[in-house]
């Protein structure tokens, strides 16, 4: 009764932080076309903007997950949206594109922070009966915060300036913090308990993987430039791709692992993940290039470009609660599948975009994109959280986070490297390109359907195992 209680209140920092880390992200992709200009950037070094975000979160989220289960979830957590709060403030002064990414680094780390241990959080408080209910509500407060990016992004941006974005996270943040203080209960830590897991840490690999994940996000660097050099890129990729695969292989041999061997080797957890992965990273794709479509192509004003942005998220709000309660009844499989099949359509109406403006044929995908996504995320975060042990929650948020991060992340990598590839020397996209931008737009989208497709396959394979079991 006490831990149902304990939910009841915790949801609501878990929310609000998750709220405010979703808004500032969708608020970021909707003002680079705005940033790019004002910064004197091209559109796309405007990118590395959110890529440098996502490649931080994705270094430490699973480092932060161990840290919360050996130390204080809630402590862990706090800290992270201190950090947030900070790094939002230097983004919001910040005077060159240098000082914007330092910025987004130090709100990095805090967004680590928090998003590898809210899942954990939310899992350890909640009953098997009620988490997908509960993830679902998580994944509202979320929703709610990418309605809210846009749309209030919008605003900003045609009211007063991109600094905006940011410096509104600032009393948030600190109001949420002072909330989650009294809130929260804190273990009482010494100098001892907190010295000796880190020292026994496995530093080592922390290392390799984070090497490794640097290389492949850079990877796409050397398909962008007009002179492309694809034999580089490529072996930037597999030596990055093999480095990160050789952390988590180093991590499961070592003393004192990152991640618990129970949850690396758990089979059904990490198909589950791998789905996860690829929905995200297909996902992306769209939140990256619209803003671009519509702002710096068809020249729509940023708030009309906002609002259209809004509608996956409204429709991800409005189907997430209710997948996330029929996966509690009905169980996830059917769900898993129906969502990723929308999703793959979606893909395939993004290739449908016309050189002329058609709002019918814009909007359609987009609805398919929300409708996809949010009956697919709650079964799935809920039937592979299912599979872990609840000592292990934490880690397997984490990695929940990271699976999610590391698609995002990828996912931009890899819908930028297609797009500025075909466009060699165009440092802003504008309606002279015609054709020529609509031809490069539609093969991302077809990039993005074939990865779809295989987390279809993927996904499939998984529930087919877990019915074997």
């Amino acid at each position: 009764m006490e831990k149902q209680k304990t939910l009841s209140r915790s949801i609501i920092i878990l929310g609000l932080f998750s709220f405010i880390t979703s808004l500032s992200g969708e608020s970021t992709n909707l003002a680079l076309p705005t940033i790019s200009h004002a910064l004197a950037i091209t559109n796309n070094e405007a990118t590395w903007i959110v890529q440098i975000g996502l490649i931080t979160t994705t270094i430490l989220l699973v480092a932060f997950g161990h840290l919360g289960d050996i130390l204080s979830k809630e402590l862990i957590f706090l800290v992270g949206g201190i950090l947030f709060t900070a790094g939002s403030l230097i983004n919001g002064l910040s005077p060159s594109f240098t000082a914007l990414l330092f910025g987004r680094i130090v709100q990095a780390i805090g967004s680590a922070m928090i998003m590898a241990n809210s899942i954990g959080l939310t899992t350890e408080y909640s009953t098997p009966e009620k988490r997908g209910t509960a993830l679902a509500i998580i994944s509202m407060f979320i929703s709610v915060g990418a309605i809210s990016g846009p749309a209030l992004g919008g605003v900003l941006l045609s009211a007063f300036s991109w600094r905006w974005i940011y410096l509104i996270n600032v009393p948030l943040g600190l109001i949420f913090t002072f909330i989650g203080y009294r809130v929260f209960t804190f273990p009482k830590l010494t100098r001892g308990t907190i010295e000796q897991p880190l020292k026994e840490a496995n530093w080592l690999g922390q290392g390799i993987f984070s090497v490794g994940i640097i290389i492949l996000s850079l990877s796409s660097l050397f398909f962008q430039s007009a002179n492309a050099r694809y034999l580089v890129g490529s072996l930037a990729f597999f030596i990055g791709a093999g480095l990160t695969i050789y952390s988590f292989i180093q991590d499961d041999h070592s003393k004192n692992p990152w991640i618990s061997p129970n949850v690396l080797r758990n089979k059904r957890f990490m198909l589950s993940m791998f789905a996860l992965f690829l929905a995200m990273l297909t996902n992306v794709a769209s939140n990256i290039l619209l803003p671009f479509y519509l702002q710096s192509f068809h020249r729509i004003d940023p708030m009309i470009s906002g609002l259209v942005m809004v509608l996956q998220s409204v429709i991800m709000l409005l189907i997430a609660p209710i997948a996330g309660r029929l996966s509690d009844k009905i169980g996830s499989s059917k769900l898993i599948i129906t969502g990723i099949s929308i999703l793959i359509l979606s893909q395939i109406g993004y290739t449908f975009y016309p050189l002329k403006l058609n709002w019918l044929l814009v909007l359609f995908p987009i609805l398919l994109n929300g409708i996809g996504m949010g009956i697919f995320l709650s079964p799935n975060n809920s039937l592979a959280m299912s599979f872990v042990d609840k000592q292990f929650t934490g880690v397997a948020g984490s990695l929940t986070s990271f699976f999610r991060t590391i698609g995002m992340s990828l996912g931009i990598s890899i819908a930028s490297a297609v797009l500025f590839a075909q466009l060699p020397n165009v440092r802003y996209i504008s309606p002279a390109l015609g054709n020529h931008f609509i031809h490069a737009f539609h093969n991302v989208f077809w990039v993005m359907t074939a990865l779809a497709i295989l987390c279809l396959l993927l996904s499939i394979y998984a529930i087919k195992s877990k019915q074997k079991k």
